[in-house]
């Protein structure tokens, strides 16, 4: 009878069928969508740098700095070992590596220190592509590129803080600004019985002196949201005898004290983890009038205009990294005796979700043009003024069902943390709700068509590009436009309306600049009525692999 083997050397199992990692993303290069957006939008002369761009980001040791980031999160610390209070967040070494990335690479700079077009389509190529990896770092770095237009409405006093917001330089040190080698903003607006209504706020600005634009002030109140409270400075509102206002609050006083700043707790957020949005206390906090007094919701709203620009790119992004990890997936994994992407079924899926994130991709890049051009041309600046809140609303309001239906692809393994798909899907809801929730953009959109009905008209203007391209999308304008025509229950109606817009531009966009085999699969089944109300339910016509290989050719 031969000698019983120890368990010990017993083989359990073989590890087979298992996908092999996803690192080593080319993460501009094999994104043809985005190559295409960034060319079309004056970007070319970028190609080189965001392709180094997106390498670097793709590589298996930046992959890494964001799990590491978001598994050790930010930590506040209140007070100094010696009992002085310093307000305080700490951070692991893996997001100031993060940060330190981007800022180098000029990702809040580029739009403006570029003196040529395509300067904002390549800062949200750049945002577009880091938000795949690690969206945490993003906010931070939105800020940052938003404040430059609101600096500018008084630059007689924040010369020198635009200067610093432009270097290419991360410093991650709690030093007065003049000692720092670079420089990062924030923004507090919101109140807890406020909230979106920031006309509500019931901070107050004092005097020091003559007060007005440029003015010094003190602060007492307290903001509900503040985001990266580690920012070198805020802009902020607070209510003067004359209306709200807009200020610049830095952390430390032009005499290099610490600026009453106080943090009183971290939000214990459902995503963007690795990214601290405290409660802050102001009680005599030193300030800086900016822009015309009691006007500060029109100064602070260029900040907030431009931030918007990014809130398009973000959901665009979960959707395009959900996507390739999908693929990437279904390509490697095998089931019922093929690979999953030779699946009929499970190709109808990737197909329907690689549409809708391509749609998103080129609505994006639309967008951002309109960014560089609305300086120099009123019909952008027009246009772009609903166009970005139309694509905001829409879609912020897709990504998270697209983010946990290419989840679905990868079965159990998207539902752990090692897949980094919980991580998109925690993500996907955040842009939605910053920088106005739905409603809040919806009535924005209403807005927009009563104050300048030109805006409406150029919209409108820019979709009949495409007519006679498609008979669908030619049947959603007619209807849209009818819809337009009836006056009563607008804000009742102001969702419905908001998404017949942004799926007639994307529609648009799409005829005129992807694929037929694109674009008429999408209008087909978003305005054709030939898909069902989830993925993977295009009709049998679609060239399904087409769009897969697409979406990915790698």
């Amino acid at each position: 009878m031969p000698a019983r083997q120890p368990l010990s050397s017993l083989r359990t199992h073989v590890v087979e069928n298992q996908v092999p990692p996803l690192e080593s993303m080319d993460l501009f290069g094999a994104d043809v969508a985005l190559v295409e957006g960034v060319r079309r939008g004056g970007g070319a002369w970028a190609q080189e740098r965001l392709g180094r761009f997106g390498a670097t980001l793709g590589s298996p040791e930046v992959i890494e700095l964001g799990v590491l980031a978001n598994r050790h999160g930010p930590e506040l610390r209140s007070f100094d070992r010696y009992g002085q209070r310093i307000d305080e967040v700490e951070y692991h070494p893996s997001y100031h590596a993060l940060m330190r990335l981007a800022v180098e690479n000029g990702m809040p700079s580029i739009a403006w220190t570029e003196d040529r077009p395509g300067g904002h389509v390549a800062h949200v190529a750049m945002t577009y592509l880091f938000s795949q990896i690690e969206a945490g770092i993003v906010c931070p770095m939105t800020m940052t590129y938003a404040v430059v237009p609101a600096l500018r409405q008084q630059a007689d006093v924040t010369a020198a803080w635009e200067a610093g917001v432009l270097r290419t330089s991360y410093d991650e040190r709690c030093v007065p600004a003049p000692e720092k080698s670079g420089l990062t903003f924030g923004m507090a607006m919101t109140e807890k019985q406020g909230g979106s209504d920031v006309r509500a706020n019931s901070t107050r600005a004092h005097p020091l002196g003559a007060g007005g634009p440029g003015g010094e002030y003190e602060l007492t109140g307290h903001k509900w949201f503040c985001s990266a409270p580690m920012s070198d400075a805020f802009l902020t509102l607070a209510q003067t005898d004359r209306g709200l206002s807009c200020f610049l609050v830095p952390r430390w006083r032009p005499d290099g004290t610490r600026n009453p700043f106080y943090v009183q707790r971290l939000k214990d957020k459902l995503g963007n983890k690795s990214n601290a949005s405290s409660e802050i206390e102001y009680d005599g906090t030193w300030a800086q009038m900016i822009g015309e007094e009691g006007r500060g919701v029109r100064t602070i709203l260029e900040m907030v205009h431009h931030t918007r620009n990014d809130t398009v790119a973000a959901p665009a992004a979960f959707m395009r990294q959900a996507l390739v990890q999908a693929i990437h997936h279904a390509t490697h994994r095998a089931a019922f005796g093929k690979r999953l992407i030779e699946q009929p079924l499970m190709q109808n899926v990737l197909a329907d979700l690689a549409l809708e994130s391509e749609a998103a991709t080129v609505l994006s890049m639309r967008i951002a043009h309109g960014f560089d051009a609305s300086p120099r041309n009123d019909e952008e600046r027009a246009f772009t003024r609903i166009a970005t809140a139309v694509a905001k609303y829409w879609l912020n309001k897709r990504a998270p069902g697209h983010v946990v239906e290419a989840l679905e692809c990868l079965g159990g393994a998207g539902y752990v943390e090692e897949s980094m798909m919980p991580r998109l899907y925690r993500e996907a809801p955040l842009n939605g709700i910053w920088e106005g929730s739905g409603n809040v953009i919806c009535l924005d959109v209403l807005r927009a068509i009563g104050r300048e009905p030109r805006a409406l008209e150029l919209f409108l203007g820019e979709l009949r590009e495409a007519k006679g391209g498609n008979r669908h999308l030619d049947a959603a304008i007619d209807g849209l436009e009818r819809e337009l025509r009836e006056p009563s229950d607008l804000e009742m109606r102001a969702r419905r309306l908001t998404e017949a817009m942004a799926l007639a531009l994307q529609a648009s966009l799409l005829i005129r600049f992807s694929p037929s085999f694109v674009a008429d699969a999408f209008c087909a089944a978003r305005l054709g009525g030939e898909g069902g109300r989830i993925y993977g339910t295009l009709s049998p016509s679609v060239a399904t692999r087409d769009v897969v290989d697409r979406a990915w050719p790698c």
